[in-house]
């Protein structure tokens, strides 16, 4: 704490050069800079996390001990431009308008700007074709020209738009942000922000602390990115599952892609499949992108005449399982401790159900984005992609019903008071207000709701909340995510925090990622450290009063 305010005056430094730098100069310059900054960065946060026994250490200490219960709560699909890019106050829309080379879009040869924004090529609704007549610039997606479907704005579900591993890497074009258009199935829809000012999550940010320099740990999707937030590691297998691994140009290492300008069609590429290459240092291949669950509940039914309680390890193509994980998590670094953690889902209970039926039955909740249905989303619930919670050992049951429970049981332990110390809570499909098959008030209501319940709760004066998104759902956002490894991190999401030891009505602008919130947790608790949680990226510490 005792460097930040020269650590965020540098950084501000940094912005404001960027900003200003011609755009074939800024370009050259984004990664040189990033990484000092990140350099920066780090020296202070290695400053602070030292043995230092200075006076804001030691305050820093005593407010985190004050800290008995953090709770995590993940939606979905979002970046910061697109809900709180109007924040007032906040590094927003009204920056990147300022600014052109921060926003205007390029054809997929990276050099030709798009005349317009190309059409919303995955829908066919005609509420969306005044997308393709925009200019070449962010809009809002609940205003004129165009309005949105049914005029009902940020109430509508929108088309659901790409958001995969090696398509977000286009998109970001090295730090440029000036190929989301192209790289996308959902063409111009990208470049589109609401205004969120009527959610009550933004009223909440208001009153407490809400971070504007926040990214998603990894590149891609919600699978990747749920594994982050626990192990901040990627899920690896000896060998990939037969045609499934991606095709990359041999010259980039980026995704191989066939000619095609954005204005003509969607993209189209030689082979984007979950996993990547055999790694030649590890010999394994990575999954990145949705991948199945090894156990129940999962996308992929249990194999004929075998174990119920598993997914067909035997399944071919898209259906086929990833092998059981065995990389340390938060959930073993807080158990190692003896401090009690769970994860509750949405509609986890029926999806139990629902994933251990014959596997000639059709599926009724996992993956279900029928309106009203219960809507369980397999690769939302990472730990049950570990081997410590395999269903068909002792073990493995006892420790899924011990930390992998239901909606309806946070409910409970919230009215009494029962929290364990660390709490994850995934709202079900139909209420974390992911593009496609839900819509954003939906969610803001639900998890406003849950907030409520918690600030209600007889552990709210203890209470650490922590309301951020798995990853950006394939919107544009216009600030440039800092370099740090071949995983991340990806685009800047919203993240909010609320606790009576937060400060009020502040915007925090330090450095973070998904992995900031196991540096918090693991600082609080004084656990193992995970080796893939960045350095450079804060603790979550600046925020509290």
């Amino acid at each position: 704490m005792l460097f930040q305010q020269p650590v965020n005056a540098f950084i501000s430094s940094v912005s404001t050069i960027l900003n200003n730098m011609p755009i074939k100069y800024r370009r050259t310059s984004i990664g040189l800079l990033t990484g000092f900054s990140l350099l920066v960065v780090g020296c202070a946060s290695t400053h602070q996390a030292s043995p230092n026994n200075s006076s804001d250490q030691i305050v820093t200490e005593s407010r985190l001990k004050k800290i008995k219960t953090i709770v995590v709560i993940y939606a979905e699909n979002r970046s910061f431009d697109n809900l709180y890019g109007l924040f007032p106050g906040a590094n927003g829309i009204a920056n990147a308008l300022a600014q052109p080379d921060t926003y205007l879009q390029r054809d997929r040869d990276g050099k030709t700007l798009l005349p317009s924004l190309p059409t919303v090529w995955n829908s066919r609704d005609p509420n969306w074709t005044f997308v393709g007549s925009l200019p070449n610039k962010p809009f809002q997606i609940d205003a004129q020209p165009g309005g949105s479907p049914s005029m009902r704005g940020i109430q509508a579900a929108s088309p659901d738009l790409t958001h995969r591993f090696y398509n977000h890497q286009l998109q970001i074009h090295a730090g440029r942000n000036d190929q989301f258009a192209a790289f996308s199935n959902a063409g111009g829809l990208t470049m589109g922000y609401y205004d969120g000012s009527n959610m009550a999550m933004w009223r909440l940010a208001q009153q407490y602390t809400l971070a504007d320099n926040f990214f998603m740990a990894a590149y891609g999707g919600s699978f990747l990115n749920h594994f982050w937030l626990v192990c901040a590691c990627t899920p690896s297998m000896d060998k990939a599952p037969d045609g499934r691994v991606s095709i990359l140009d041999p010259h980039t290492g980026q995704l191989a892609v066939k000619p095609g300008s954005a204005m003509q069609a969607a993209p189209d590429y030689a082979g984007d499949f979950n996993f990547t290459p055999a790694d030649p240092m590890t010999h394994r291949s990575y999954a990145v992108d949705l991948t199945q669950p090894p156990f129940q509940p999962s996308g992929t039914p249990p194999a004929k005449n075998g174990n119920a309680l598993l997914a067909d390890m035997n399944a071919k193509g898209a259906a086929a399982p990833l092998a059981p994980q065995s990389e340390k998590t938060i959930g073993d670094t807080l158990s190692e401790k003896h401090i009690d953690w769970t994860w509750y889902a949405g509609a986890w209970r029926l999806a139990l159900i629902d994933g251990t039926q014959s596997p000639e039955k059709p599926r009724q909740v996992i993956f279900n984005k029928a309106k009203g249905a219960a809507n369980f989303q397999a690769h939302h619930q990472p730990f049950n992609y570990f081997s410590r919670f395999a269903p068909s050992t002792e073990t493995g049951r006892e420790q899924r019903a011990q930390h992998l429970k239901d909606y309806t049981d946070l409910q409970t332990d919230i009215a009494n008071g029962t929290l364990p110390a660390v709490v994850f809570y995934k709202p079900q499909g139909s209420l974390n207000q992911h593009p496609g098959y839900t819509d954003v008030m939906s969610g803001d209501t639900h998890i406003a709701d849950v907030v409520k319940q918690l600030q209600a709760s007889p552990q709210w004066p203890n209470m650490f909340i922590i309301v951020t998104y798995d990853e950006n759902g394939g919107f544009w956002d216009h600030v440039p995510p800092p370099q740090a490894d071949r995983w991340g991190p990806g685009t800047r999401i919203p993240a909010i925090f609320i606790s009576p030891f937060v400060k009020k009505h502040h915007i925090d602008n330090t450095l973070y990622d998904t992995t900031s919130i196991i540096k918090f947790i693991t600082r609080r608790f004084n656990l193992e450290p995970l080796s893939g949680v960045r350095k450079n990226m804060g603790d979550l510490t600046n925020m509290l009063e």
